[in-house]
Parts: structure tokens; C-alpha cells; sequence
């Protein structure tokens, strides 16, 4: 998603469809993440250097959790401290998989690459739902 896009998806007056939009965008994003890794865990794990078991591990829970963060996404005021739970959640993400890239995983450049990315998105919706959820308050 270009940054135009994003900006546009982001353009309400409402902070709570913003909130929404936000949520809405980061379950869409996981759960194809998560599909994909259920769904094609071989071809993935080597072309990202990664193992076929941690990627299907990873597609189930990713799945699971974006299917948490629609429906929060849904509610039409969804419960604060359910956004600061996602929040955290999506900062832990983006901290562990650094860590792992850092200490623990040997994955091909591909999967290095990938690995910063998809940390950087998901410290982007953290960021962005935050934001959202501090303007809902005002």
C-alpha cells in the first residue's frame, strides 16, 4: 500500500472510523500474512530461508489474531483497552522480530528483508492505531 493510500484510507473526521479503518486494514494485512503462510509454508520457508514448521505455526496464530482484531474493527466503538492490547501486541511483533532476525534466525536475504518489512508495517499500525485511539478520546 502506497503512502497515498494509506492517507486516504485514513481521511475521516470521525477519530472512531479512523480507529476502525486502522484495525480493519491491520486484520486484512494479517490474515492474507497468515493465509499465505499456511497455505504456501514450503515454497515460503525456502525462499525466506525459514523453516516450513515455523511458518505454519506462525500462519495459525496470525490467522487467529487477525480474525480478533476484525472483529474489534467491527464493533462500532471498539473497547479501549482492547485497542491498547492490539497495540502492545503489534509493538511486541515488531520488537521480537527484530530480536529474532537479530539472534536467532538465519533466513535467506529475501527473509531478512521481509523480516525488517514486516516488522516496520506492523510497528506502523501500532503507531497509526494509537494515534487514532488518543483522538478518540478528545
Amino acid at each position: 500500500m502506497s503512502a497515498a493510500q494509506f492517507a486516504t484510507l485514513a481521511r475521516t473526521t470521525d477519530p472512531r472510523t479512523m480507529l476502525r479503518r486502522f484495525l480493519a486494514l491491520d486484520a486484512v494485512v494479517t490474515g492474507a500474512n497468515g493465509l499465505a503462510y499456511l497455505v504456501a509454508s514450503g515454497p515460503l520457508g525456502r525462499f525466506l530461508g525459514v523453516g516450513s514448521g515455523l511458518l505454519l505455526a506462525l500462519g495459525a496464530f496470525l490467522t487467529v489474531y487477525a480474525g480478533a482484531v476484525a472483529l474489534l474493527a467491527s464493533r462500532g466503538r471498539p473497547p479501549a483497552p482492547a485497542v491498547r492490547a492490539v497495540v502492545e501486541a503489534n509493538l511486541a511483533w515488531a520488537v521480537l522480530s527484530l530480536v529474532a532476525l537479530a539472534l536467532w534466525l538465519t533466513p535467506s536475504t529475501a527473509g531478512a528483508v521481509w523480516t525488517v518489512l514486516q516488522a516496520l508495517t506492523v510497528a506502523g499500525f501500532a503507531a497509526a492505531q494509537y494515534v487514532s485511539l488518543r483522538s478518540t478520546r478528545g
